[in-house]
């Protein structure tokens, strides 16, 4: 299979700190937030936003909780004992699906290498000679003539192979194929982080909105011309139309457009991570091409 393509625009997805709050069980709350990062792997996500919609006492918690699943799952497996720690958000770390993206490869050897690919790899050591980086191999590679600071992550290129393995330092904005994504906690309540993102295309989902096959055709062509792209999800207690009362705003003054994903829905209500899942497949048939 070939590498999947990045969007043509930077993606983002807005999430409630409070989609697990309702969950006592952690083996459940890692489930659930698993599923998360799985759709924004398999639908080319750029970024994962976490805004609060919590009492200060619990928001500290389950943002930190969302946060640091989502970012254990995104790292690739051969740097994730040198990147996280043995802690009680990660019991039931075994349990995540994993992302079996491009920047998540099974090879570990040198041989299984491409000149001119990418890896992601952290920081082992810094020297005078240089930074030795770990790229799950069988041993670091050396950067020459750069000190970064030891457990810091990077994306490299492969730039020489045969005598000796070479990495270059690359930026992850220069690969065309999808590279993973970031994980970001807003400190502003939603409509503020919304109109203060800069995002030229921003989709409510909402039972309230319109049905989504009456807007299917503006989107499509709003694909093709948008730079940033937010797609926002309600949490299990209220939508985005309450959210949004809080802050005495209403959702037509911060989103372009508010759509209903799931018409004619038979449950009484529609959990986020699979407003998540069927939204983003709807979205992504509009966006192919895009």
């Amino acid at each position: 299979m070939a590498d999947p393509v990045r969007h043509s625009f930077d993606y983002t997805i807005a999430i409630p700190a409070s989609f697990v709050s309702d969950i006592p069980h952690m083996r459940e709350k890692t489930f659930r937030i698993g599923m998360i990062g799985r759709a924004a792997a398999m639908f080319r996500v750029n970024e994962i936003a976490i805004y609060p919609d919590l009492s200060n006492k619990d928001q500290k918690a389950e943002t930190g909780l969302i946060q640091t699943i989502l970012c254990y799952m995104e790292t690739p497996q051969y740097l994730r004992r040198r990147l996280f720690r043995i802690i009680p958000e990660l019991q039931y770390a075994g349990t995540l699906p994993p992302l079996r993206t491009p920047h998540h490869p099974v090879a570990n050897r040198t041989s299984d290498l491409k000149l001119g690919g990418f890896r992601e790899g952290v920081v082992v050591s810094a020297s005078r000679e240089g930074t030795l980086i770990d790229v799950g191999v069988e041993k670091p590679t050396l950067l020459p003539d750069t000190k970064l600071k030891v457990d810091s992550r990077v994306t490299v290129r492969i730039s020489a192979l045969g005598g000796a393995l070479k990495v270059a330092l690359a930026d992850r904005r220069d690969i065309k194929t999808y590279w993973g994504y970031k994980v970001t906690v807003s400190d502003v309540p939603f409509c503020q982080f919304v109109k203060t993102g800069r995002f030229d295309l921003v989709i409510a989902t909402s039972r309230r909105g319109r049905q989504v096959k009456d807007v299917m055709a503006d989107l499509a062509s709003r694909f093709r011309t948008c730079k940033r792209v937010l797609t926002a999800f309600g949490a299990p207690s209220q939508g985005l139309h309450e959210i949004a009362a809080r802050e005495h705003r209403t959702l037509d003054d911060i989103a372009d457009f508010v759509a209903n994903m799931i018409p004619n829905q038979a449950t009484e209500t529609v959990r986020t991570e699979e407003a998540v899942y069927a939204s983003l497949s709807i979205l992504n048939m509009l966006a192919n091409g895009a």
